[in-house]
């Protein structure tokens, strides 16, 4: 029987302490030796695509201040001995209870920084952000757990590249299963094809299905040029193209807070999107589709992106290089970002 890799975080709330309720309010006491997060056990990280469906887990212990605060737990990898400098973010979010990643998610991630079939030596660790309550103003605090070495093997993914589209790119299969995903830029005027190159298959369009030498794939014309979802069944011949556009909108952008948003770009080996652009004083968010059901903004605390959050300022005018990071798409959304005037 196939045993289930098991990975969770679980990471236990905070435990704090509130002292002295006086009339002009109430003080929070810091523990003269705050206690960090840590993470107990590492598991087996020889990653197969046999496992790929399967959740692994990570298991921690809580951060502990001394006082009562809410946190934002963020577990990243790098190479070893790198000290986290460029470092991947596994997962992101308020949590109370544990954190989930499948074999598949977290080969993908990694596959993004490090080689396939080949073994990395990464550091692990948890990163905890505390947002101090009762109203005091004062700056999260950040503590991070002692790094954890691990032994990672990533496996390759089976792939079929778009012949025709422009530019090389390609989407892959997570589990090997002839089911095929991936974040493709597409052009109004490029159609293409689908090429197996270990098969040397190539499949294209048959009224809306999937056909071994089919006619090219045209782009939708609603939505035109852009970044897409772009799904393919090899066994079910079947395909999907879905317009996936990451912008900027709000008073500091050309639009104001109309759409068309300022449409971002996509780096698909480092999973971010960036753009250049001039803004002016203002303010910004991110949407998806020039849609509102799905945004980012500010959390609270102004340490990472949240859905409906507040409204980035923009202080002063001038060409900005932004990269965001979307370390949860499913609802409710949460990101992180960085800007840098030019």
């Amino acid at each position: 029987m196939k045993k289930n890799l098991i990975i969770y975080l679980t990471v236990i709330g905070l435990i704090g302490l509130f002292s002295g309720c006086e009339k002009d309010g109430t003080k929070l006491v810091m523990s003269t030796s705050p206690i960090a997060p840590a993470i107990a056990t590492m598991p087996n990280l020889t990653l197969t695509r046999a496992t790929g469906a399967n959740t692994l887990k990570f298991v921690g212990t809580p951060v502990d201040p001394g006082f009562a605060a809410s946190a934002t737990y963020v577990l990243e990898a790098c190479a070893k001995g790198n000290n986290f400098v460029d470092a991947t973010t596994i997962l992101s979010q308020v949590q109370d209870t544990s954190m989930k990643i499948t074999v598949s998610d977290l080969n993908g991630l990694l596959l993004k920084k490090f080689p396939a079939d080949q073994v990395s030596s990464l550091d692990f660790r948890i990163r905890s952000v505390l947002v101090i309550d009762a109203g005091t103003g004062a700056k999260p605090m950040v503590y991070s757990s002692a790094n954890k070495s691990a032994d990672v093997t990533l496996y390759g993914l089976p792939r079929l590249d778009l012949i025709g589209s422009g530019i090389t790119q390609k989407i892959e299969s997570a589990l090997g299963d002839g089911k095929y995903f991936g974040y493709v830029k597409l052009d109004l005027v490029k159609s293409f094809t689908l090429k197996n190159p270990d098969a040397n298959i190539i499949y294209g369009d048959n009224a809306g299905a999937l056909k071994v030498n089919g006619s090219p794939i045209a782009v939708p014309a609603s939505t035109g040029s852009g970044w897409y979802t772009l799904s393919a069944n090899t066994t079910a011949l079947t395909y999907a193209i879905a317009p996936y556009m990451i912008g900027l909108v709000g008073s500091a952008t050309a639009n104001g807070w109309n759409s068309p948003d300022t449409k971002m770009d996509y780096d698909t080996q480092t999973g971010e999107w960036y753009i250049t652009t001039n803004l002016i004083v203002g303010e910004i968010k991110f949407r998806h589709n020039d849609g509102w059901s799905w945004n980012l903004g500010w959390n609270p605390a102004k340490t990472s992106l949240v859905h409906n959050g507040d409204n980035i300022a923009i202080a002063v005018a001038g060409s900005y290089t932004i990269r965001l990071t979307i370390t949860q798409f499913a609802a409710p959304e949460t990101g992180t970002f960085t800007i840098k005037q030019n």
